[in-house]
């Protein structure tokens, strides 16, 4: 698969138009040390709208153009985020059960890329990530996917606590992956309606969207590793789901 470039704009009025516009924006990079009316405005607008930004130092900004950007570049998302208000009904009625997958504090792009690839081969319907401290969808996260990205929903979202306290209310289930868990992921029932959680390798799930969990389970670890790729581990769990419920 070719690589793929991001789109860049460069330049605070560009900036402002893809956000006025609802622009799928990844992130904005803002040079250290800008300041001056049009720039507040500017970032009034970016906190505002809730844009993710991160302040960089001038050397990086002018190694992406050498032109007048005036100290701001917006990375535009190479694929639009979907609402999980739209996915979700559209998910019920189908007369499909349910299985989401729910990613807390992914933030590699590339495990991020590769759970994509899996969960897309098993039918999973919808994947949804934070908006803060999360892997978004880049270039080379497509790339890792082998275009999965294309394919299945990615919905951004506030608070993943919210986003599980609805489910709940929507008799979605929800299973969650730690070594915490009391139970091997074998033998929670994932024929349900689930949406399953996962979290990053180093933190693993944060612990008050841990006990919102139904069931949390585990995957056994046998070895002097003590735990999987992430990217490895969703895949047992999803395949876990279609094993289930092919049965």
């Amino acid at each position: 698969m070719a690589k793929q470039r991001q789109e860049m704009l460069f330049g605070i009025r560009a900036a402002m138009e893809a956000i006025n516009s609802e622009k799928e924006i990844e992130k904005v990079l803002i040079r250290s040390g800008l300041a001056g009316p049009l720039y507040n405005e500017f970032f009034e607008l970016v906190r505002e709208k809730d844009v993710p930004y991160q302040f960089v130092p001038k050397e990086k900004i002018d190694a992406l153009d050498q032109r007048n950007n005036q100290g701001v570049v917006a990375l535009i998302a190479p694929i639009p985020y979907q609402e999980i208000e739209d996915v979700l009904p559209e998910i019920m009625v189908s007369g499909k059960i349910p299985l989401i997958l729910v990613l807390d504090q992914i933030t590699d792009v590339r495990n991020f890329g590769a759970i994509a690839r899996s969960a897309e081969c098993a039918g999973v319907q919808a994947i949804v990530i934070p908006f803060k401290n999360s892997a978004k969808v880049t270039p080379d996260a497509i790339k890792t996917s082998a275009g999965a990205l294309y394919n299945i929903p990615v919905c951004r979202v506030q608070n993943l606590k919210t986003l599980v306290r609805n489910f709940k209310k929507e008799g979605i289930r929800i299973v969650a992956a730690t070594e915490k868990g009391e139970i091997m992921y074998t033998e929670a029932n994932l024929t349900l309606a689930t949406a399953i959680i996962m979290g990053s390798e180093d933190v693993g799930i944060e612990d008050a969207l841990l006990r919102l969990a139904d069931e949390q389970v585990k995957i056994p670890i046998l070895g002097s590793i003590e735990s999987l790729n992430v990217s490895v581990a969703a895949s047992l769990m999803i395949y876990e789901a279609v094993r289930q419920r092919s049965l």
